[in-house]
């Protein structure tokens, strides 16, 4: 083991077009010496690595808990790495301070005593709908916007979400869920019961920002039947708000993009 203590980088690799990643994300992509990356990064950007780099998936499937890498080896893996004198990339789908644990592996860094950095990345919160063509504000329409998860770590013993505040922001602004498609039908009951019109335009977006995306569009309390009719996994994100209705008004691009290409 070299006595030069290395370097973590938590990098996030956008929502899922490769094309989204930073300009300095994708330069440390090709830099790295070891990179640990999650199951919903854009797997095109590992070809950008270096041939001599360490590759080592590291991602969480929740529907296979057997496959499952706890949190706790992942930062054992980070801190381990870098302290063989090592450029270390954690590369997180998205961004890895919005639900993405990486302050958690800050911290573990920090009480190794390795370096870190934090790069940012594109979060599929907003990039998501914006490439369903449903703008997250509009002057008009909605001047904020609130992002909340489905999946909440299930050693808490009560529900940190508060639904009743929740609806009331979503009479002023827009509601985006982040993997929330397990537990849709309890969410939307729970946003309703607590107020909001079952009437409330909503979307779900499937793989959004890949060639893959699929929309379904419906009001709030036909939601989760719509989804489960058309058949949605996971990775999906769900908007609910009056701007969901700018996408049937013109703002839907991607099709249009799609269809000009040869």
């Amino acid at each position: 083991m070299t006595s030069t203590v290395g370097k973590v980088f938590l990098v996030g690799a956008g929502p899922g077009d490769p094309g989204l990643i930073t300009v300095k994300g994708l330069d440390l992509v090709r830099r790295a010496e070891v990179i640990l990356y999650d199951r919903l990064i854009p797997h095109q950007l590992l070809s950008e690595a270096h041939p001599d780099a360490e590759l080592i998936d590291v991602g969480k499937v929740s529907q296979r808990p057997q496959q499952k890498i706890s949190q706790e080896a992942i930062n054992a893996f980070l801190v381990e790495k870098a302290l063989e004198g090592r450029l270390v990339i954690r590369l997180k789908g998205g961004d890895p301070f919005v639900f993405g644990r990486g302050a958690e592996e800050a911290l573990a860094c920090r009480a190794a005593g390795v370096p870190f950095e934090v790069v940012p990345g594109v979060t599929s919160a907003v990039a998501v709908p914006a490439y369903a063509g449903v703008p997250l504000t509009h002057r008009e329409l909605v001047t904020a916007f609130t992002v909340f998860s489905g999946h909440e770590d299930p050693r808490k013993r009560e529900s940190g979400i508060d639904y009743s505040a929740l609806a009331a922001s979503a009479r002023m602004g827009t509601l985006v869920l982040l993997m929330g498609l397990v537990n849709l039908d309890l969410i939307v009951a729970r946003l309703i019961n607590a107020g909001l019109d079952p009437e409330t335009p909503a979307a779900c977006i499937e793989q959004g920002t890949t060639p893959h995306q699929r929309v379904v569009e419906a009001s709030l309390i036909q939601l989760p039947a719509a989804v489960q009719a058309a058949g949605f996994e996971p990775p999906a994100i769900t908007v609910i708000g009056s701007v969901v209705g700018l996408r049937a008004a013109g703002v839907n691009w991607l099709s249009k993009v799609d269809q000009a290409l040869p």
